[in-house]
């Protein structure tokens, strides 16, 4: 029987990404020899027999057991003899617990999974055994978002009591991965992580968010943790062509940006200002990512790239309201802390996600001074990094220099002139190191 992702997502119309197939009525010992004629087979899981051939995973039904805390205490079992009831009912919500034949096309539904889809609800399937695994309750949210469900009541009245602090680093980026990246709307399950109680518990820097004015003339919608969402979701419609370390740094620098707000703001003279809210959420974005286990991702630094994106995050509307003009080297030194093509996004998205449904269009923030910002670093070539050296060390060399201290000053000089355009090429690179030589 098909079971899982799979089937409820065919009942959704989309199309299955991988496939979960479980086996009633075969040992495992016969199912490995089954499946064996099909191709090599991954065993990776002895004692509920979960066999892997290629993206297909096929298992014999199991029950869990909870017989320790957090979120591993359980003792796992397989039973091909299980009824297919008691097989769904370990499931998390209804619309996961639905099985289909493959052969026959026969559905079954034993918690009607079919219809909570209809009424576009995530529900559990037993009250009894939904929190014995607290991940269910990022689950719940990451959900919400990825279909744009609601959740049932009695559903959420037990996930906020459920104690979520168990989890591993690597279980909550899980969940909270497929939040930022896979819904159009992230922010619809990261308001499920502030309901259901998620925030409280694992992110202290996102409610510290709660509660904070904005400036009122620059956001007209609320707090600062409702401008975030709505910045996280305008962020979300600017990543698609990016690879997905970069996608990520985007989203997370995008919720973090503000992080340094609760303790900027303060009222002057009548009015709500967060001076030097940039770099003073330098420490809780660290702080925040070290919950989530973020370093590097595919060997790319992700977590210093979130960083600088939250640092430098008002750059480009500072640039391009500048009283003078910003020279290109203001550009490319810029571009050696931090990926002018990524910034340009986090700021964007700030810019447009101060846009609520009720302000008129013609009052609407756009996103003038990040357009410029992101037509004048392509202009340079500096969307990704700071343009190489001109002159290295081998240069030196050449010119008869023994390696010495000098080197790097005589190379950071010329790379300066470089940034600032006074040298485009070797030939005035190698006239300029002559002339510190001598």
């Amino acid at each position: 029987m098909l079971n899982g992702g799979c089937v409820r997502d065919e009942l959704m119309g989309v199309e299955p990404k991988d496939w979960d197939v479980e086996v009633y009525g075969v040992e495992p010992a016969k199912l490995l020899e089954i499946v064996g004629r099909f191709g090599e087979v991954r065993n990776v899981g002895e004692a509920f027999a979960v066999y892997k051939i290629g993206d297909l995973d096929v298992s014999i039904p199991r029950r869990e057991r909870k017989v320790g805390p957090g979120h591993r205490g359980f003792a796992i079992e397989g039973d091909p003899r299980m009824s297919f009831e008691e097989a769904c009912s370990r499931r998390d919500f209804t619309v996961n617990a639905i099985l289909k034949d493959p052969l026959t096309g026969e559905v079954v539904d034993p918690f009607d999974g079919q219809g909570d889809i209809g009424r576009k609800l995530l529900r559990m399937v037993s009250r009894q055994t939904f929190a014995e695994d607290s991940l269910r309750v990022l689950r719940g949210a990451q959900f919400a978002a990825r279909f744009e469900f609601d959740i049932e009541a009695e559903t959420v009245e037990l996930c906020k009591t459920i104690d979520v602090t168990d989890l591993p680093k690597e279980r909550i980026w899980g969940e909270f991965e497929k939040l930022l990246l896979k819904p159009a709307r992230p922010s619809i399950g990261l308001k499920w992580l502030y309901d259901l109680g998620v925030v409280s518990q694992l992110f202290p820097e996102m409610q510290s968010l709660v509660g904070v004015p904005q400036e009122p003339e620059w956001h007209p919608e609320g707090d600062v943790d409702v401008h975030t969402l709505m910045v996280v979701d305008e962020a979300r419609k600017l990543i698609d062509e990016l690879d997905y370390p970069r996608q990520v740094a985007v989203m997370l620098g995008a919720l973090a940006h503000d992080f340094g707000k609760p303790p900027t703001t303060e009222f002057v003279d009548g009015r709500t200002r967060s001076r030097g809210h940039d770099e003073a959420g330098v420490e809780p974005t660290l702080s925040f990512l070290d919950r989530l286990g973020i370093f590097t991702l595919d060997g790319y630094d992700v977590r210093g790239q979130v960083v600088q994106l939250v640092r430098y995050h008002l750059k480009p509307g500072e640039y391009y309201k500048a009283k003078s003009a910003v020279g290109d080297g203001a550009f490319r030194r810029l571009a050696r802390k931090v990926e002018p093509g990524l910034l340009y996004r986090v700021a964007k998205a700030d810019s447009l996600g101060r846009n609520p449904d009720w302000l008129p269009k013609e009052k609407w923030f756009g996103s003038e001074a990040q357009e410029w910002f992101f037509e004048k670093v392509g202009e340079l070539q500096v969307e990704k990094s700071a343009p190489e050296p001109i002159l290295m060390g081998r240069h030196l060399i050449e010119l008869g220099l023994t390696p010495s201290p000098q080197f790097k000053h005589i190379l950071d000089a010329v790379y300066e002139m470089q940034l600032d355009g006074k040298i485009v090429d070797l030939e005035a690179a190698l006239i300029e190191a002559s002339l510190m030589i001598e």
